[in-house]
């Protein structure tokens, strides 16, 4: 099997549903940070075989092949699109290097992107002529209802479940929004600009008295507890990250394509899956596939650099660090999800991208680094680069 390198990554900024990217379609977010990418980093248009393209709102098409020929590639160029929810951007990624690996392509872009703002409305056909479609907001992820609640819901559970309080999720927030922040200058050489949304618009300035003010998202419906400790346990809106609107994608290659064009590696792939986990509790499943590979590569969480989790929801991210006995100040170095937002098949390639970009700035040589993000129906994803 082929090495696989990491020669290049990019991503656009994040910014909410409604915010400054909210005009554009799929491919007029992708293009231009996959055109920005390439010449960053030097990399001939003509040398690409495929583009591999996480989408999870796009209902139908191919939005790979939309960014593909809106950025300009040779006709030429393959596209594929997946989609797997939140996991799609990273699961790209990881087919990417598959690819690679097995010699089916020299270079690969992959990634992922979410348009949420224009996302298509959808409805039900009816199954009578005389009936009325019906709107829905978001597709079942799993055949029984029973194992397929709602996401916010399955969060409330889960933080009562596991002990994990308003309080503390509400500082994991409130720490992420600090993190964004204080990282915002340094990461302007991984955003490509897109108009005027040159960097991630949600993280925001809070406080204790701020975060009291925040309105609940959820409390958990589990029977036989009291409302106090419904109320303990809640989610609160800040602990939730966000909708949005964004793109990330990286340049993968085999050794022989890469010396062949010249081009530098910055970082080696050193593994990636997929794994299904259980829908009741899908937030858990990043964690699962992050123990998963790490147990595959011979590694443990000590061993990491550094971890980029996609944490749609604080006490997800809790939960991640307890798993894995991983310190928080070594997760999500700037801010993660919740101190950016959630543009859902691209939020595992951004987290990717986040992790590249800051072990290039802060890594030594050698070191490894994880990114893992979990999906709608109880799937996660995980990746493990190291920096050449």
């Amino acid at each position: 099997m082929n090495d696989v390198l990491i020669l290049g990554w990019a991503r656009s900024a994040v910014t909410p549903v409604g915010g400054a990217l909210s005009q554009l379609q799929a491919h007029e977010i992708g293009a231009p940070v996959l055109q920005g990418l390439l010449q960053r980093f030097a990399i001939p248009a003509h040398a690409i075989d495929t583009v591999i393209a996480g989408n999870a709102l796009g209902a139908g098409g191919n939005p790979a092949r939309m960014v593909a020929l809106a950025a300009g590639l040779p006709d030429r160029v393959a596209a594929l699109s997946i989609d797997s929810q939140c996991c799609a951007g990273l699961d790209a990624v990881t087919l990417a290097a598959g690819m690679l690996a097995a010699g089916n392509a020299g270079l690969v872009i992959a990634g992922g992107v979410e348009a949420w703002s224009r996302a298509p409305i959808r409805q039900h056909r009816p199954l009578l002529k005389d009936e009325a479609a019906m709107a829905y907001e978001r597709p079942a992820f799993a055949p029984d209802p029973a194992r397929d609640p709602d996401l916010l819901l399955a969060a409330a559970r889960h933080a009562w479940q596991a002990g994990i309080s308003r309080t503390q999720q509400d500082a994991w927030a409130l720490a992420s929004h600090a993190r964004a922040l204080a990282a915002r200058e340094r990461m302007r050489d991984e955003i490509v600009a897109i108009g005027d949304a040159h960097h991630d618009s949600y993280p925001r300035h809070l406080d204790a008295a701020k975060l009291a003010r925040m309105p609940l998202a959820a409390m958990t419906d589990d029977t036989g507890i009291t409302q106090e400790d419904r109320l303990k346990h809640a989610v609160s809106r800040i602990a939730v990250s966000p909708r949005a609107d964004g793109a990330a994608f990286v340049v993968m290659a085999t050794r022989a394509a890469a010396e062949r064009l010249q081009l530098h590696a910055q970082f080696i792939w050193r593994g990636g899956l997929s794994l299904g986990a259980a829908p009741e509790m899908p937030m858990l499943a990043a964690a699962e596939a992050a123990q998963a590979l790490l147990a595959r590569a011979a590694l443990q969480a000590k061993d990491m650099w550094g971890f980029e989790l996609h944490d749609a929801f604080a006490a997800q991210a809790i939960a991640f660090c307890q798993t894995l006995t991983a310190s928080p100040a070594h997760i999500n170095r700037g801010g993660g999800g919740l101190g950016r937002g959630h543009p859902i098949g691209a939020s595992g390639a951004i987290a990717l991208v986040r992790l590249l970009a800051d072990m290039h700035a802060q890594a030594a040589h050698g070191t490894s680094g994880l990114a893992a993000i979990a999906g709608a129906g109880g799937i996660g994803a995980a990746a493990i680069v190291q920096r050449l």
